[in-house]
């Protein structure tokens, strides 16, 4: 992305901006990302502390969907000529990268918005987003800013009753976006307030209710999928699917234990269809039914999922720089991202593809060394400090964070160390756990 020199919007001083004009989803599948959370092209003005999008012409692709967007602000007041020349460069980029077979007639015709609401609007189209449905979503939006500004519990209480409608799925898949985003920029009393919110509306509203109980029934999954030792059996299994005590522990039991009912758990539930009489032979039938729809669903679900980290990971590939296309689209890869990327070395090996199996090694490298978040590798390099003065060191420069959760952290790993009587690392955790608590405030 260049860096280019220009007048801030507001005081006109002179500033810095990364301006990216061209936002092609077939060349980096986080370019739509980009677009639509208006993270590019922003200035933040260090004189006057402006923050906003920078105008230019911005051309939007996407080969999948057959889309060629252009937009051309208002306030830039460019003549037609101008605005021709700018787009028309854009779109010989675009060109240029296409392979001939993939140049299809939609490149000749591309559609000119005036505005940026439609030009957000139309790539929202495309994945289905209707204008009623991104209105419901800033209507939702605009909830959670009344909540944050309710000025006690009874004000809170009465939003929360009048707009009980907009509390649903999505205003739930909302505060995690939310979150996320308040969290990344370090302002810990309105994540604490937001928290307060979040957790008040999941307790006091039907549909916070329901995800409360869907995650109770998750975690008691879990739970009775782990409680012995020992690595749990298809007989096992089905005596807990049996005894699921509602839907959602049945749903639950098959996201976390897919691969065990196979053909030959379908067999034990047969034979146990079998030997049953009357009413419990109707409602093992009727579990049968409802297994076959719920995984039936599962594997439809993970086959999308596989199929879009293809996509991704093919263009990835194509990246003249692998390394720094990981780090650009990190926000896609998740475990099945991995998995199939794991898949696709083995073919690519199994095919005698060095170059494919190269990459994909590359690729791994990369999100391996980037999944292991930054404090548990600071925590790493004071355990392998050589000495104290070393770990106040890093303590010091790092301003590393000394709180009570830190302790409880070192105190977990200190029982374990014992529990598995490795002494070298129990001797670098104390070591590590006097020095902080030295230094702690």
């Amino acid at each position: 992305m260049p860096r280019t020199q220009m007048n801030c919007p507001k005081c006109r001083q002179p500033v810095v901006v990364n301006l990216q004009q061209l936002f092609d989803v077939g060349i980096n599948p986080s370019a739509k990302q980009a677009i639509l959370s208006n993270s590019a092209n922003v200035v933040n003005c260090p004189h006057c502390s402006f923050q906003g999008m920078v105008a230019s012409p911005v051309v939007y692709h996407d080969p999948d969907k057959a889309l060629l967007l252009t937009y051309v602000p208002a306030e830039l007041s460019l003549p037609r000529d101008e605005q021709e020349r700018a787009i028309g460069a854009l779109i010989k980029q675009v060109m240029d990268k296409l392979p001939p077979e993939k140049r299809k007639a939609y490149l000749l015709s591309p559609q000119s918005f005036f505005t940026w609401q439609s030009f957000i609007e139309r790539i929202l189209e495309a994945d289905g987003i209707t204008k009623q449905m991104i209105q419901d979503q800033q209507q939702r939006v605009q909830l959670f800013r009344r909540m944050l500004e309710a000025t006690s519990d009874d004000v809170l209480d009465e939003i929360i009753k009048q707009d009980k409608a907009l509390i649903d799925e999505q205003f739930f898949t909302l505060a995690s976006t939310l979150a996320r985003s308040i969290s990344s920029s370090g302002d810990e009393k309105l994540m604490q307030r937001f928290t307060q919110i979040q957790d008040k509306v999941l307790r006091s509203t039907e549909k916070g209710q329901i995800l409360l109980a869907q995650a109770l029934e998750l975690e008691a999954a879990q739970k009775s999928l782990t409680q012995d030792s020992k690595m749990i059996t298809r007989e096992r299994l089905l005596d807990l699917i049996i005894e699921a005590p509602n839907d959602t522990r049945l749903q639950a039991l098959v996201s976390l234990a897919r691969p065990g009912i196979d053909y030959s758990f379908f067999q034990m539930l047969t034979n146990r269809i079998t030997d049953a009489k009357g009413n419990e032979q109707t409602t093992l039938m009727q579990l049968r039914s409802k297994l076959l729809d719920l995984i039936s669903d599962f594997d439809k679900n993970i086959e999308e999922q596989q199929k879009e980290a293809r996509k991704h990971i093919q263009t990835l590939l194509s990246a003249e720089d692998v390394e720094q296309a990981i780090l650009e689209n990190y926000s896609i890869i998740d475990n099945n991202f991995v998995d199939v990327l794991q898949s696709e070395l083995e073919a690519a090996r199994k095919n005698g593809d060095l170059e494919k199996s190269t990459k994909i090694n590359k690729m791994l490298e990369v999100i391996e060394k980037n999944s292991i978040p930054p404090e548990v590798m600071l925590v790493e390099s004071m355990l392998n400090a050589p000495d104290e003065e070393t770990i106040r060191k890093i303590i010091t420069e790092t301003g590393f964070d000394i709180d009570k959760d830190f302790f409880q952290f070192l105190d977990e790993m200190m029982n374990q160390a014992k529990s598995s009587q490795n002494t070298a690392l129990l001797e670098r955790t104390q070591r590590l756990f006097n020095v902080a608590k030295t230094m702690a405030k």
